[in-house]
């Protein structure tokens, strides 16, 4: 039986186990809170409860032969990801894994000015965000090469799905850009980002590179409108750059200042991944229907909320 570990085993660690799980393999994972494991726990996964800043936390973990899909975030702040460091160190020699997949960023490109960005696109980290995300890239290569384990790198765009949009941002009416001034970004439904983990670490070969991304090109204006329409919350309102400079958040911001029009044949030839949601509509009604099935309140707590705020 193939075992697959996934360090920082969140919700899209979740949903690539459901997927192994049900091709037979078995799953652990590294999480990080008591709620964490409880729900791995309900899954089938083994939760192994521990803090990838605290080296201390990492002794013997379950690599030795395993599949390892590594999709836990570097910590905030500074320009290197001590996490991944961690976890490199805390691989034993002779417990080395059979393959590792290390979810990064699309924002390790940088800002592309519209361009189409294949993985020949070279890198130009422009964020303190990016810039980590590259270090772990790094270091990821860097461990494979000399440990001789295969290494592959996805670059992931923006994800979404259920439980995973920033209503707040909406219901508390923080503005957008003019969608005439908003550049191109690209996004990735979290159940198709899970199909092209699974079939990274079945089909990636060692040095090998992929954009993640539905194909859907649009503007972050576009997708936060198409979020509110779904929800049945009032559009933000739209401000100019100008005045976004002075009003809108640095991280919103960022998005904004940013454009890559990603390439995603690569995923969709080499990995063979037949997407289930190639549009944002439809992965948002997926989601919608999703959210309403697990969790019937939420939206009488969205509605209440968005009226108190509105009133």
């Amino acid at each position: 039986m193939k075992h697959l570990f996934i360090v920082g085993c969140g919700d899209i660690g979740r949903r690539t186990a459901r997927l192994a799980m049900e091709q037979g393999m078995s799953v652990t994972g590294v999480v990080r809170s008591e709620k964490s494991a409880r729900l791995a726990e309900a899954m089938g996964i083994r939760p192994i409860v521990a803090d990838l800043m605290d080296s201390d936390s990492l002794d013997g973990l379950p690599t030795a032969g395993s599949l390892v899909l590594y999709a836990a975030p570097p910590p905030g702040g500074g320009m290197t990801d001590p996490k991944v460091r961690h976890f490199c160190q805390a691989v034993t020699s002779g417990e080395e894994p059979t393959k590792l997949v290390y979810l990064s960023t699309s924002g390790v490109y940088g800002d592309c000015g519209g361009a189409r960005v294949t993985e020949e696109t070279p890198v130009n980290p422009q964020t303190a965000r990016a810039r980590r995300r590259f270090d772990a890239e790094t270091t990821i290569r860097r461990f494979g090469e000399e440990r001789s384990v295969p290494t592959v790198i996805l670059r992931v765009t923006g994800i979404y799905g259920p439980f995973r949009f920033a209503l707040h941002r909406i219901v508390e009416g923080h503005p957008l850009l003019d969608e005439r001034e908003a550049p191109c970004t690209n996004r990735i439904h979290a159940d198709d980002l899970a199909q092209v983990c699974l079939a990274a670490l079945e089909k990636g070969k060692d040095g090998e590179i992929f954009n993640v991304c539905d194909g859907q090109e649009s503007t972050m204006t576009h997708y936060f409108n198409a979020v509110a329409d779904a929800f049945g919350l009032p559009r933000p309102p739209q401000v100019s750059m100008e005045e976004a400079k002075k009003s809108m958040n640095p991280l919103m911001l960022s998005y904004f200042q940013e454009s890559r029009r990603m390439d995603n044949s690569r995923m969709r030839e080499r990995l063979g991944v037949r997407l289930r949601y190639p549009t944002l509509e439809e992965g948002l009604a997926a989601s919608v229907a999703e959210m309403k099935r697990t969790d019937p309140d939420f939206f009488a707590r969205l509605r209440s909320l968005s009226g108190s705020l509105l009133a």
